[in-house]
């Protein structure tokens, strides 16, 4: 580990999410070579800014991946969802 590198305290989580969401969240995190964790504290972290966490060609991949895996939920639909 470099020397700027900070340091956190890591803790086990069970969140619920979509299982579509999820494979695409994966799909991303393995194209990324990174962990699905990794993923999610990036993604926060850059939302937290109001920062956009990724590039234009990792959109381009996230829509190919939504469309693969009929992931058609959008932002509007984030306070909406029920479970079956």
């Amino acid at each position: 580990m470099t020397d700027n590198w900070k340091k956190v305290e890591r803790v086990q989580t069970g969140v619920r999410i979509d299982k579509r969401i999820l494979k695409v969240l994966k799909a991303v995190a393995a194209r990324h070579e990174i962990s699905l964790g990794d993923l999610v504290e990036g993604i926060v972290l850059y939302s937290f800014e109001g920062k956009s966490p990724f590039e234009a060609d990792t959109l381009e991949f996230i829509d190919q991946m939504r469309a693969a895996y009929g992931l058609d939920l959008t932002a509007e639909d984030s306070h909406k969802l029920a479970e079956n």
